[in-house]
């Protein structure tokens, strides 16, 4: 296997000892594939990182664990990567776990792995479900600060959490669809990925409650559960709708847009209000093309550089002072598209 790395640097990343890398890089046998494929895994991403492993400064490696849709985690993935010439005094050196779908029982094998192997961080975007807090007080133990990202887990002994603001969020939402909405009744499809996530939870109690309060002819119709994956989104979109529903608005907590709006449109539905979250490719052609109304977006690139000075602090780099707070909520419309995204994704047309 070709590389340009020194084995002790590739068996740090891959979290693998220096006799297994040794015998994948040669070719021998008694192997497990799984073990060669997280040691091609380690490589690339040691491509990825040639700048910081020139760079000087105290090494402090960080393991992100994210379970989201790709199109979500590569999202999280550019944001931090973005970010690591910029950590200074630290080279920070990330090891990525990042899946569609993970079940609690592998969130926790993954992070009693990196109890064992070391590490000198976690940023976790997981469930809040108690093994998982369990986990984390374990890595709590070991001296493994623990940072959530995105979505919280506030009763574990995570040392922080780097995010939106979420109740913000699904309040700013209530308040854009009763304002864009001519007539203030009929029915607003709400959809969350999977309702363990803390983050999309607050979301939608502080949707419901100001939607509640303030516009109490708009009743809510709950698609939730697709793990914001085109198929599971969509069958649950037209299961939830059916035939007796006349969907005005819809707030999507969770992605899958392309599919809510499918699944809409196969059933003669075209909502007067669609809010979204994320700043993602298929998010910002949406919007080009007028089909969401509106994104609630919050810069990644300030969350994780906030999550990673945490991290710097706990490690004595960094004083509490120099640790920024994490991302405000921003409205984003087809006329405000910034500038820094339109040159990330171009113009390019979504495949159909």
């Amino acid at each position: 296997m070709a590389h340009r790395f020194l084995m002790k640097e590739i068996a740090l990343q891959a979290g693998l000892g220096l006799a297994t890398v040794d015998r994948v890089l040669n070719g021998r046998e008694h192997v497990r594939e799984h073990t060669r494929q997280r040691v091609q895994h380690a490589i690339a991403e040691l491509e990825k990182q040639q700048f910081q492993l020139a760079t000087s400064g105290r090494k402090l490696v960080v393991d992100v664990v994210v379970e989201a849709p790709r199109r979500f985690s590569d999202e999280i993935r550019e944001a931090l990567e973005s970010e690591l010439p910029g950590l200074q005094p630290a080279v920070f050196r990330p090891r990525f776990l990042m899946q569609d779908t993970m079940t609690t029982a592998e969130v926790v094998d993954a992070l009693k792995a990196i109890g064992r192997r070391g590490s000198h961080g976690v940023l976790l975007k997981a469930r809040d479900v108690p093994d998982v807090a369990d986990a984390i007080a374990d890595l709590q133990q070991w001296g493994i600060p623990v940072i959530t990202i995105f979505t919280d887990i506030p009763q574990s002994a995570r040392m922080a959490y780097a995010g939106l603001d979420n109740r913000t969020a699904g309040a700013t939402a209530a308040y854009l669809i009763g304002q864009w909405l001519a007539r203030r009744e009929g029915d607003v499809l709400v959809t969350k990925s999977n309702e363990r996530f803390r983050g999309e939870e607050e979301r939608e109690a502080c949707f419901r409650d100001e939607l509640q309060r303030r516009y109490p002819k708009l009743k809510l119709v709950d698609a939730s559960g697709g793990h914001g994956l085109d198929a599971q989104t969509e069958s649950r979109v037209k299961r939830a709708v059916g035939s007796g529903r006349k969907i005005v608005a819809v707030y999507s907590m969770g992605g899958g847009n392309v599919a809510i709006l499918r699944a809409l449109k196969s059933m003669g539905q075209t909502p007067k209000c669609f809010i979204g979250h994320d700043l993602d490719r298929d998010n910002v052609e949406l919007l080009r093309e007028g089909k969401l109304s509106a994104v609630l977006h919050h810069d990644l690139r300030q969350d994780m550089r906030s999550a990673c000075h945490t991290i710097m602090h706990f490690h004595q780099l960094l004083p509490a002072s120099a640790v920024g707070l994490s991302s405000s909520v921003v409205v984003v419309t087809p006329a405000n598209i910034p500038q820094s995204v339109e040159q990330r994704f171009g113009r390019r047309s979504r495949p159909r």
